[in-house]
């Protein structure tokens, strides 16, 4: 009678299982979480963490820090929880801590990568750009939000969710932020591409003069290199996060540690560390702020006097060929 009793509470409250008292498949995964692989990921992301406070505070890239740090913050956090589930699956709050941070963790980190595009585009000229640097900074930033807010408040769904139909919403709605994400990625790298296009057909008197020492230097491609690799992981990760999640808590993607240690720690270690080995402070080298934009006027620095320049010296050079 005291065993069904004790049975029966437990399969009430699975919380108040241990790995000694019940079976896996009452767990939250069907799997013990590895120690060494978490803790791995746990120590490169605070290193990480640790590097890029010192550069943003050292080279003052204070949007770029923030985001970064959003994303570094959360990513930690969420393998802590799943250090946690090593020692017990059985618990809610540590799965649902690992889901909802590790979710929506690499919508602070694309955000970063977002940034650097607006700087990219007065790098080489926003007279050769489709759009002005701040509509790309604009128009990625509003969809990284919505990303976001659709994957918290499905994650906050489930969390709170007491019954299944709840925890389906909630797990549909955060579907509907990650795949949002996979958009997003898919019109930036598109964007991204057209650019580039762009300035490989433009003469050289269209490029902004201000930084043709920055496009010389090789650090400025290597840069761009990590950006690309970055972009390319994260949605690699987020496309597959789409996957796991579609396939809900109980699918055989949600409960592979190999597949997860992979597709979404990996990915997530190259891209962080792509953007951190190469910083935009030290790359940049002091430049970074003055291709910022501002909201009312295109941005900071003296670009319009670069193209008036350029409209000047090309109106002299037409009038010395009809001379």
């Amino acid at each position: 009678m005291v065993n069904a009793t004790h049975n029966a509470t437990l399969i009430e409250d699975p919380d108040l299982c241990t790995l000694d008292t019940c079976p896996m498949d009452m767990a939250q995964i069907d799997y013990v979480p590895s120690l060494a692989g978490n803790l791995i990921f746990i120590a490169v992301f605070g290193l990480v963490l640790l590097g890029q406070l010192g550069l943003g505070i050292r080279y003052k890239t204070w949007s770029y820090l923030i985001a970064m740090t959003g994303g570094l913050v959360l990513e930690v956090v969420g393998y802590v929880a799943r250090v946690q589930m090593h020692d017990n699956p059985f618990k809610s709050d540590p799965f649902l801590m690992y889901l909802v941070c590790l979710t929506i963790a690499p919508a602070f980190l694309s955000a970063a990568v977002y940034l650097c595009l607006s700087r990219i585009v007065v790098a080489y000229g926003e007279q050769v750009s489709r759009f002005r640097a701040r509509t790309y900074t604009t128009l990625f930033i509003t969809c990284d939000f919505i990303a976001l807010l659709l994957q918290a408040a499905g994650g906050g769904i489930a969390s709170s969710a007491d019954t299944k139909h709840l925890s389906d919403i909630g797990i549909d709605i955060m579907v509907a932020g990650v795949s949002w994400q996979v958009a997003s990625l898919a019109l930036f790298v598109a964007l991204c591409t057209d650019f580039a296009l762009r300035v490989r057909k433009s003469p050289q008197y269209r490029l902004n003069s201000q930084f043709d020492q920055l496009r010389r230097n090789k650090s400025f491609h290597y840069w761009m290199l990590a950006l690309i690799a970055a972009t390319v992981t994260i949605f690699i990760r987020s496309v597959f996060r789409c996957a796991e999640l579609s396939s809900g808590f109980d699918g055989p993607l949600a409960n592979d540690q190999i597949t997860f240690m992979i597709l979404e720690g990996a990915m997530i270690s190259i891209a962080v560390i792509s953007i951190t080995v190469f910083h935009p402070g030290w790359v940049w080298k002091g430049q970074w702020n003055e291709a910022q934009w501002h909201v009312r006027g295109s941005r900071a620095g003296n670009n319009d006097d670069v193209y008036s320049k350029i409209s000047l010296d090309n109106r002299l050079m037409a009038d010395d060929r009809s001379a």
